[in-house]
C-alpha cells in the first residue's frame, strides 16, 4: 500500500484534479462577472469617466479568461504535490483570496463602492501575493503560474484608484434604467 506512484499516474491526477479547479475558477470568475454586471453594459460603469490607461473592454474578458486558467492550474500543481508540507495552508490561501477576487466585482460594479473596490483589490493582492510565496515553496511552478495574475492585480489597482479620482461621488451615482426615460415635448407641439 505503500507504492509510489508512477509518472502514469501522477499525470492522470495532475489531469483529474485540473479538470475540477481549472473548470471551476473560469466558471465562478465569470458567473459573478455576469452577477455583478460588470463590464461595458453597466450603464453606471459606462456614465463614469475613465482614466486614459483604461483597455477595450474586450481586453478584460481575455485577460481574465488566461487568468482564471493559470489561477485553476496553479492550484492545480499545488494539490497534486503529494507530501508537502504547506499543502493544506496553500489552498487555504488560495481560496481566501479566490473569494476575496470574486468579491470585487460585486462590490464595485454591483454596490457602485469605488474607493471602498480600491482597497478591497488591494486585499485581493496581498492574499494573491501571501498564496503565491507559500505556492512557491511547494512547487515554483504553481507560484510562476501566479506571476501574472499578480501583475494584473497591480494594473487593475492603479485603473481602479484613477476611477475613484475622476468619479469623487461615483458611489452617489444614479443612472436611470434604459426604459425610465421620459421624453417631454417642447411647449407648443
Amino acid at each position: 500500500m505503500n507504492e509510489i506512484a508512477s509518472p502514469a499516474q501522477l499525470r492522470l491526477a495532475f489531469l483529474r484534479w485540473a479538470l475540477l479547479f481549472v473548470p471551476l475558477v473560469v466558471l465562478l470568475g465569470f458567473g459573478i462577472s455576469n452577477f455583478s454586471g460588470s463590464g461595458e453594459e453597466n450603464r453606471w460603469f459606462q456614465a463614469l469617466q475613465k482614466p486614459a490607461s483604461q483597455p477595450p473592454g474586450w481586453a478584460f474578458g481575455v485577460a481574465w479568461s488566461i487568468l482564471y486558467v493559470m489561477m485553476g492550474l496553479a492550484v492545480t500543481v499545488v494539490v497534486t504535490a503529494r507530501g508537502a508540507r504547506l499543502r493544506g495552508l496553500a489552498v487555504l490561501l488560495f481560496f481566501v483570496q479566490l473569494a476575496l477576487n470574486l468579491a470585487w466585482p460585486v462590490y464595485f460594479f454591483r454596490m457602485h463602492q469605488v474607493t471602498g473596490g480600491f482597497y478591497l483589490i488591494v486585499g485581493v493582492f496581498v492574499a494573491a501575493f501571501a498564496t503565491t510565496i507559500v505556492f512557491g515553496r511547494i512547487r515554483p511552478l504553481a507560484a510562476w503560474l501566479m506571476v501574472p495574475y499578480l501583475a494584473w492585480l497591480c494594473f487593475a489597482s492603479v485603473l481602479n484608484k484613477q476611477i475613484d479620482e475622476l468619479n469623487p461621488d461615483a458611489e452617489q451615482l444614479v443612472v436611470p434604467r434604459e426604459g425610465q426615460r421620459i421624453q417631454l415635448a417642447p411647449p407648443g407641439q
